[in-house]
């Protein structure tokens, strides 16, 4: 196995560029989630469906993050990137243009392997993108990108789907992905594989120290808060009773706190990584069953949707952290593997979500999302060997 050496020139505004279409594929992914009832009404489908639907993009993405590396294996990174970012933007004119659920289906599908490619090979670009001292601050503006599309995607759009309509949503959607297609060409440099990835590399990482325990965990964490975060748009309207305007300052709130969840996870991860890999999903835990506990109460949602929204976009930022520690000398292969579980659990998530909606009342989800959730935090704090030390010349992330 060929070491991964990152690169000693630093590419900011290529950086950038991969943040950049970091919030376009979280924007496209999870901004169903805030205009679910009317797409459900629109395309004559339940909410659970539609639901369901969208998590649908999960397996794709397990399998183009498997796969895409090993299919294409001497394909330039950056010709590859740019592939995928084209196929973002025809996704989203196929969801703006969807009038039937089978058309939503393929939309989702196509946007589905975007994300597993994509982030299959983020982590490894960034840090050769990134002289090491700069490592931890490069992962921490590539994930700005989804703290950005957290805060803004659901307010915005929920807005947009009362004003304009879903559809043009999505259609506002395709001139930025074009102009994100535009940045990385002339920003990207050349990216030729420096590893081939292969059997041989995922079996030596999963035979590292705690490995495998860590992707436990972070299955599990996913799978809980993505079990939550797809039905709260109709935990808010049934339990909390908001709509209109009130929806939008809901999911504004939440949004915005991501920006202090991304910011001070990694300030804090350079010193703190080991506790907080149990710590923020402990939270998360508590706060989504207060939630469910506390949903009539208006102005406790919002504040706990802050707190949720904080502690939500924490998690991936450690999990990255872990990740660049763990795998440094094959991030391609560890970045693939990590993707595809958790898009696995996005999916799962989003499954169980629906199924206990339909069977029960809409504050199921996120009791089932909570234990989930308490579940990967027992995981990682009885895990001692989940943050191994620093890569060299640099601090964890965020210094």
């Amino acid at each position: 196995m060929t070491q991964t050496t990152p690169t000693t020139l630093h590419k900011p505004s290529a950086i950038r560029a991969l943040a950049f279409c970091v919030f376009l594929l979280i924007t496209a992914e999870f901004m169903p989630a805030s205009l679910l009832t009317p797409l459900a009404h629109s395309l004559h489908a339940t909410d659970a469906m539609v639901g369901q639907a969208i998590s649908i993009s999960g397996l794709f993405a397990v399998v183009a993050s498997l796969t895409l590396t090993m299919v294409l294996p001497r394909l330039d990174r950056r010709t590859m990137l740019l592939g995928l970012t084209l196929c973002l933007t025809l996704s989203l004119a196929l969801m703006a243009m969807a009038d039937h659920f089978a058309m939503l289906m393929v939309s989702r599908a196509l946007l589905g392997m975007v994300i597993g490619g994509f982030w299959a090979l983020s982590t490894s670009v960034v840090i050769r993108l990134a002289a090491p001292p700069q490592v931890p601050a490069a992962l921490a503006t590539l994930y700005m990108g989804n703290a950005v599309a957290v805060a803004l995607a659901p307010a915005v759009g929920n807005w947009l789907g009362m004003k304009l309509g879903w559809r043009s949503v999505f259609w506002a959607l395709v001139p930025l992905a074009a102009y994100a297609l535009l940045w990385q060409a002339k920003a990207l440099p050349p990216l030729t594989p420096q590893a081939k990835p292969g059997w041989d590399s995922l079996r030596a990482l999963l035979a590292k120290p705690g490995f495998m325990v860590g992707l436990l965990a972070l299955m599990v964490d996913f799978t809980g808060a993505f079990c939550a975060f797809t039905y709260f748009r109709p935990f808010l309207e049934n339990v909390t009773h908001l709509t209109g305007q009130g929806l939008s300052l809901a999911f504004l709130a939440l949004g915005c706190a991501a920006f202090v969840g991304t910011s001070l996870a990694g300030r804090w991860g350079a010193r703190h990584l080991q506790g907080l890999l149990w710590l923020v999903p402990g939270g998360l835990a508590m706060l989504t069953m207060a939630l469910a506990f506390w949903g009539q109460a208006v102005p406790a949602v919002l504040v706990l949707l802050c707190a949720w929204g904080a502690f939500n976009a924490a998690m991936p930022v450690c999990w990255s952290g872990w990740l660049a520690r763990s795998a440094l000398d094959d991030a391609e292969t560890g970045g693939a593997l990590m993707v595809a579980l958790i898009q696995f659990s996005i999916m799962g998530g989003g499954m169980l979500g629906g199924v206990i909606l339909k069977l029960d009342q809409p504050s199921s989800p996120l009791l089932l999302g909570g234990a989930f959730l308490f579940l990967g935090a027992a995981i990682a704090w009885g895990q001692a060997s989940l943050a191994p030390p620093s890569y060299s010349g640099g601090g964890g992330l965020g210094d």
